[in-house]
């Protein structure tokens, strides 16, 4: 990658706060990840859609300032050539794990390593709060964003089938945990 192509990893500031949404594109569901339990261990199968589709979340509208230059929250943009790429959201959760709340890159940017910088960035702050990992929440449904925490080091750690009751599309909810060595 060139210099024109650097990728600048930065926090959240009222300056920024316009572009948070902006990473917010739609993605491709064409599998799932059917969870099992047993003897106290998850595992999971995947089956592929016959049907690709695309979805998109809402965008999320919240108060971006507490966001901002906090101990127990954070925002990271990811920048190339002044555009807004990427970001990643988290929080300090009661159980000392870094929750994160949202990872989002552009459709056109990604596959490009921009999701690993962001989980980096993510796990820096962490470590530096003495937190013990990292977790989030991800949709059965969306096997590709299921496939990519696995490939940086998740694991599924629970599901949860009735926290989507409104939604007759989304099966089940999955816990995914990356405990720190």
């Amino acid at each position: 990658m060139n210099n024109e192509n650097k990728i600048i990893i930065t926090p959240l500031n009222i300056d920024l706060i316009e572009d948070i949404n902006k990473t917010n594109d739609c993605f491709k569901l064409y599998g799932r990840v059917v969870p099992s339990l047993q003897s106290g261990k998850w595992s999971y199968k995947e089956i592929l859609f016959e049907e690709i589709r695309e979805t998109r979340f809402p965008d999320d509208k919240l108060d971006w300032s507490q966001y901002i230059n906090r101990e127990d929250k954070a925002l990271f943009l990811a920048y190339m050539n002044n555009t807004c790429i990427g970001q990643i959201r988290i929080m300090k959760d009661w159980n000392r794990f870094c929750y994160i709340e949202n990872i989002a890159t552009k459709k056109d940017y990604r596959g490009n390593g921009i999701g690993k910088l962001l989980l980096n960035k993510a796990e820096e702050w962490a470590k530096q709060r003495n937190l013990i990992g990292m977790s989030l929440e991800a949709q059965d449904d969306n096997l590709g964003a299921c496939r990519f925490y696995v490939k940086q080091g998740f694991i599924l750690g629970g599901a949860d089938t009735l926290k989507q009751s409104y939604n007759p599309i989304i099966e089940t909810t999955l816990y995914w945990y990356k405990l720190f060595k």
